[in-house]
């Protein structure tokens, strides 16, 4: 029995449900799950629809088809099958923590992604890279081949058919043109303090200020540095009575907790872009287990 997900986006009005349930009720699918938001402020709609087709109908006659259900209400669309596994390229610098727990994550299934490449601009993660089979890139990257790096980076990504970005603590700025051209499908992941520190050693001047919460935030990247729309963020206490290099084993666990659930929740189609936020449904009942499982 085939899996599908429909994601549907439009302007918020009468009947939408009700033509997307008929639809599928006429084409022998079962709806499995069902999410919907309408944002007063924009009067924009969102709908995540999971559902089987007990007919075997294929995804390209559902969209075939269901162009005559969206026409009237402009809607932008998309069918995903759940069975097919998203390509993704991991891009990482020195810090590890990220890649070595998605790396773990993808291993034993609770992550089911296609890594189909990971790039770096230093070698130090080669050999764990490696030794996974995925292909390894290493593009260094200055002030004089930025450019070019870049372009390199970006043969990868569409040589490897790769549908998904994410920067598992690449410390390397991104052109405009890149973010524009991969909108929606970069995720970032940094540390967030309140206060917020910038610059060198952010932990040590945390633990100097006597922070007693330490963040993440994951989010779609855009030519504002760290301010594309958030995806996920979560945040881990901190006593007076914990160091510095403590701040910092605290703060990479969260980020790759974070990380990993904005990534899944992408790979879901769970995510909407919303402007300058984004609408994100959550996981079906029985929590990630079930997604993973299809």
């Amino acid at each position: 029995m085939s899996k599908y997900v429909l994601t549907v986006t439009c302007k918020s009005t009468r009947g939408i449900v009700a033509a997307i349930a008929n639809f599928l009720a006429t084409h022998e699918c079962n709806i499995t799950d069902s999410s919907q938001f309408d944002d007063f402020e924009t009067g924009k709609f969102f709908m995540r629809v999971s559902f089987s087709s007990e007919g075997g109908v294929l995804r390209d006659v559902l969209e075939a088809d269901f162009v005559d259900v969206a026409k009237p209400f402009d809607m932008d669309f998309s069918f995903h099958d759940e069975g097919e596994k998203v390509k993704v390229v991991i891009m990482v610098s020195r810090f590890g923590h990220c890649l070595n727990d998605l790396l773990y994550r993808w291993r034993i299934g609770a992550l089911p992604i296609d890594i189909v490449a990971v790039i770096s601009n230093h070698m130090d993660y080669q050999k764990v890279v490696v030794n996974h089979d995925i292909p390894f890139h290493c593009i260094k990257v200055t002030k004089d081949n930025k450019p070019q790096a870049e372009a390199q980076i970006m043969q990868v990504v569409e040589d490897s058919g790769a549908e998904l970005i994410v920067l598992a603590r690449y410390m390397q700025i991104l052109s405009d043109q890149m973010c524009q051209k991969m909108s929606g499908r970069i995720i970032n992941i940094h540390h967030s303090f309140l206060p917020s520190f910038k610059g060198a050693n952010p932990y040590k001047q945390a633990f100097e200020r006597g922070v007693k919460l330490i963040g993440a935030t994951a989010h779609y990247v855009t030519a504002d540095l760290d301010e594309g729309p958030i995806i996920e963020q979560d945040i881990v206490r901190i006593t007076h009575a914990q160091s510095p290099d403590d701040y910092v084993s605290l703060g990479r666990d969260v980020e790759a907790q974070v990380f990993a659930r904005a990534i899944h929740a992408h790979i879901h189609h769970r995510v909407f872009l919303n402007g300058n936020k984004t609408v994100v449904f959550p996981a079906s009942p029985g929590g990630y287990a079930s997604e993973r499982m299809g």
